[in-house]
């Protein structure tokens, strides 16, 4: 069931599950029980549920140790060429 955001004139923002069916039907705010307008707030995902949650002003350094592996020459010696390395 989707999340949806509501604002109170008095109280602010809150938040109400319910149906897709009821998404533009005005909710009761749950601590003064005057009726709300939903407000518009971008669909949460959960790619940018991860991003949120590691925030930073400034970039992250990332090092790699690992050297380049140079590739490994592989030489036939038999009667059946396709079957090399098997």
């Amino acid at each position: 069931m989707p999340l949806y955001e509501f604002r109170c004139e008095e109280c602010g923002v809150y938040e109400v599950m319910r149906p897709m069916a009821e998404s533009s039907d005005p909710a009761n705010c749950p601590s003064c029980n005057t009726r709300g307008k939903r407000i518009f707030s971008p669909p949460m995902t959960l790619s940018r549920t991860i991003r949120l949650k590691k925030v930073s002003s400034e970039p992250e350094l990332v090092k790699r140790d690992l050297e380049p592996k140079t590739p490994r020459v592989q030489y036939h010696s038999g009667s059946r060429p396709w079957m090399v390395g098997h």
